[in-house]
């Protein structure tokens, strides 16, 4: 009796532990953004329909069609600026990819579901011509 008392805590505990495990790997799938490269981007444009925003600082410049110039060290305390639905489009980038990096995740911890990140930024950009 006491072996299958031992035995049924164990198997309980053990599918406890299968199904967090597979929750917390759920909910970390959804905390992230996805990084494109330039020709996506550039294809992208062609049918624009989302928020281009640049994060460099200082401001070095900006790619054709660029919506807003936010540091990324202010995101969070421009989030006025930003689209309202959390599901809405937005590129970011800044002159290597470093500072819009950190922006896309702040973005994606502000509730933000689609997240791009030009990877290579604006110098991937200048090269792909």
């Amino acid at each position: 009796m006491g072996k299958k008392i031992i035995t049924t805590v164990f198997l309980g505990l053990l599918a406890f532990v299968i199904l967090a495990c597979g929750t917390q790997e759920k909910l970390e799938e959804k905390k992230t953004y996805v990084n494109i490269n330039a020709q996506q981007l550039n294809k992208m444009l062609e049918e624009k329909d989302f928020t281009l925003i640049n994060v460099h600082i200082p401001y070095d410049g900006e790619i054709p069609q660029t919506d807003l110039f936010i540091p990324y060290s202010e995101v969070e305390g421009n989030a006025d600026r930003l689209p309202q639905e959390k599901n809405a489009k937005i590129v970011i980038y800044c002159r290597s990819d470093r500072m819009s990096n950190v922006a896309s995740m702040t973005l994606v911890e502000m509730g933000y579901t689609n997240v791009l990140n030009l990877k290579g930024g604006m110098r991937a950009w200048k090269e792909a011509g």
